[in-house]
C-alpha cells in the first residue's frame, strides 16, 4: 500500500461458517482499524458467494510506516484456523 497498491482482502466461508457472516464483517472491522492510519476502505465488505470481499487503498494524506502496520494485522487480526487471502493488484 505504501506503493500506492490497492488490496483486496477475501474471507472464505467453509460449511457452516457460511451462516454467520457477522464474525467474518468483525475480521474485517479489525483490519480496517489497524490499517486506519495507511489505508482508506474503497469498497465496504459485501458477500459474494461463500467468500466476503473488502478492497482497501492506499490513504494519501497518511504516510506512516506500513509495513509494522501490515504485519500486526496479520500477528493480531486473524484468528488461528481462518482462512484469509489479501491480492495486491
Amino acid at each position: 500500500m505504501s506503493e500506492g497498491h490497492k488490496v483486496k482482502v477475501t474471507i472464505m466461508f467453509r460449511g457452516r461458517e457460511s451462516a454467520h457472516p457477522e464474525l467474518g464483517k468483525k475480521i474485517l472491522d479489525r483490519i480496517v482499524e489497524r490499517l486506519e492510519d495507511v489505508a482508506k476502505v474503497e469498497s465496504a465488505p459485501k458477500i459474494d458467494g461463500r467468500n466476503m470481499i473488502m478492497v482497501l487503498g492506499p490513504d494519501k494524506k497518511a504516510k506512516a510506516k506500513p509495513t509494522e502496520s501490515s504485519k500486526a494485522v496479520e500477528d493480531h487480526v486473524v484468528p488461528s484456523g481462518a482462512e484469509v487471502s489479501l491480492e495486491e493488484g
